[in-house]
């Protein structure tokens, strides 16, 4: 790791390489982009030498972006690791505290939400008007509807006449990984067909099944 941060620094000094020198972190969302992706292509090969390198690659973006933070004067690649080393072990109290031991994934997950939002309260940070939970806004479509959905059941919030429950039980008792695949993919293929953009519209699908409870549940919370 010193080697690596070390080399990063030196590519970025004067003498350096030029095109390192002109990167910001704007210009490297791209490349980090790029790296994880082709990271998840090696995941899903189970393809364990090209998974070390692309590893490697996007642990260049992560050193990058705080030897460029550290040249600012905002934090340094110790702060980094430090930081989230500090919030494993906060978030973990049935491993490194005295809370009970728990049993399952789901109790640590929950667990995981309630001190989450803790330290959200303590930090000062805004409530947000909405009843879904921040998500990153750059998600892939999929992953942000898979993410919206798992907070609808999650809270039981009303999506009736917006997202139709008995329907989407319905098709998810008739899928296994290849029919979820083949399904997926005619809908993209069929979009290409149309001219349509998939991406884009499960996105905007998502935000209004969002902006509707969010309606409804402020309509609920007013009576």
């Amino acid at each position: 790791m010193d080697d690596l941060r070390e080399t990063i620094a030196r590519l970025r000094a004067p003498g350096g390489c030029p095109w390192d020198q002109e990167q910001t972190h704007a210009s490297l969302v791209r490349c980090l982009i790029d790296e994880v992706s082709e990271l998840i292509e090696t995941i899903d090969r189970m393809d364990f030498p090209h998974m070390r390198e692309e590893l490697g690659d996007v642990l260049i973006q992560v050193v990058f972006h705080a030897q460029l933070a550290a040249e600012a004067g905002h934090f340094t690649l110790e702060e980094v690791a430090r930081e989230v080393n500090e919030k494993l072990v906060r978030r973990h109290p049935h491993v490194f505290g005295d809370a009970a031991k728990l049993g399952t994934s789901g109790e640590v997950i929950e667990t995981w939400e309630k001190i989450k939002a803790r330290e959200k309260a303590q930090a000062g940070a805004p409530e947000s008007a909405s009843a879904f939970k921040t998500l990153p806004p750059r998600l892939p479509a999929l992953m942000f509807a898979e993410a919206v959905w798992k907070q609808v059941t999650k809270a039981d919030l009303p999506v009736a006449g917006v997202a139709e429950r008995s329907r989407i039980t319905a098709l998810a008792s008739g899928l296994d990984d290849a029919a979820l695949g083949e399904r997926l993919f005619e809908l993209a293929a069929a979009a290409r067909e149309r001219g349509l953009d998939p991406e884009g519209a499960l996105r905007r699908r998502s935000e209004r099944v969002m902006q509707e409870v969010d309606t409804r549940v402020r309509a609920q919370q007013i009576r």
